[in-house]
């Protein structure tokens, strides 16, 4: 088994798969952890995502161990920086993290620089391959609302005071590349136009979000949670429910932005999902395998970031690197 590569720049190359980290410090321990970032590293996967805030759901007293876990695996494990990628996040303004410098309260430039200062301390290095803009610094429908609302528009720092910031912080040798997540096109487009007028000013190499999102392509794209947050791998629909310790089980109530997309009490949302299992079922294909190969399929995206809590689902993710989606079996995705 190989996982295929692709080359996000001309000196930067990932692993298709990318382990997401979001659950390390509050689903998994250190050690269970550490095991999850050895098994991938040693299956071929040397791209790993993180955020200032992880892990989820957020809390004040494990905000940051996500990226401390990675840090100290780098470490402890003697890993060969320059044999990873390492990416993570800033976290835009929200009002809701107030033990992240205050909310926090806007990507100016002193609250970008602090974010990248402490990231590199908890991931135990001295530059970060990828740094992304969680979520943009302006009021836009995201976590799975689709109605834009005028009434919540704020004053925003501008995306070039985030650009000067950043350009910043790649001249000074503590980031390599900047990308975006959760953004919508408008904004990307504008990155994009601010970075190639001004010189100085990176330009933006990739944008993280789900495969059903705008897809552009302008720029490479980072398809997260592959998976549907586990509804896509069946166990959900099992007559108990799913196991107690599934993410949706486990933080039911606690985890907003996780259940504002995918909500099975949504009608139409369960029964994409039945037939998405239909097909799975009459290919003879698991359902993992069938969902992250049809990301990985897709000719925009560069890598698709998944997450894992126990090894035997993150073989199962490394186990689609093997299957190949007929026409016949993409039709019928599509059709549905």
């Amino acid at each position: 088994m190989s996982v295929p590569v692709f080359n996000l720049a001309p000196d930067l190359s990932v692993s298709r798969l990318c382990l997401g980290t979001m659950t390390f410090g509050e689903q998994n321990s250190l050690s269970q952890s550490f095991g999850l970032l050895t098994q991938a590293f040693h299956s071929g996967i040397n791209f790993f995502d993180s955020a200032e805030m992880y892990p989820v759901p957020q809390r004040a007293d494990t905000q940051g161990k996500s990226e401390e876990y990675v840090g100290r695996w780098i470490r402890e494990n003697n890993i060969p920086r320059d044999r990873i990628v390492l990416a993570t996040k800033v976290s835009g303004p929200s009002g809701q993290m107030m033990w992240i410098r205050g909310g926090p309260n806007c990507l100016d430039a002193w609250n970008i620089t602090t974010a990248i200062d402490n990231s590199l301390k908890r991931l135990r290095t001295n530059y970060i391959d990828l740094y992304q803009i969680h979520w943009p610094d302006r009021y836009v429908p995201m976590f799975g609302e689709t109605e834009y609302d005028p009434t919540r528009q704020f004053t925003s720092v501008p995306i070039e005071e985030q650009l000067d910031t950043l350009g910043r912080a790649v001249d000074a040798g503590k980031i390599r590349y900047i990308g975006l997540s959760n953004e919508t096109p408008y904004g990307v487009m504008k990155f994009l136009q601010f970075a190639e007028r001004i010189p100085g000013y990176p330009k933006i190499l990739s944008v993280q979000e789900w495969l059903s999102a705008v897809i552009m392509r302008v720029i490479s794209l980072l398809a997260y949670s592959p998976l549907a947050m586990g509804i896509l791998s069946g166990k959900y629909f099992s007559p108990d429910g799913g196991p107690e310790d599934a993410r949706m089980n486990l933080f039911k109530g606690k985890y907003q932005e996780g259940e504002s997309r995918y909500n099975l009490s949504n009608a139409m949302l369960k029964a994409a999902a039945m037939e998405y299992l239909h097909i799975a079922e009459e290919y003879s294909l698991h359902p993992v395998s069938l969902a992250i190969a049809f990301v990985l399929r897709h000719p925009l995206v560069a890598s698709g970031v998944f997450g894992a809590t126990k090894p035997w689902q993150l073989q199962e993710v490394l186990n689609a690197c093997n299957v190949k989606l007929t026409p016949e079996v993409m039709a019928k995705i599509n059709k549905k």
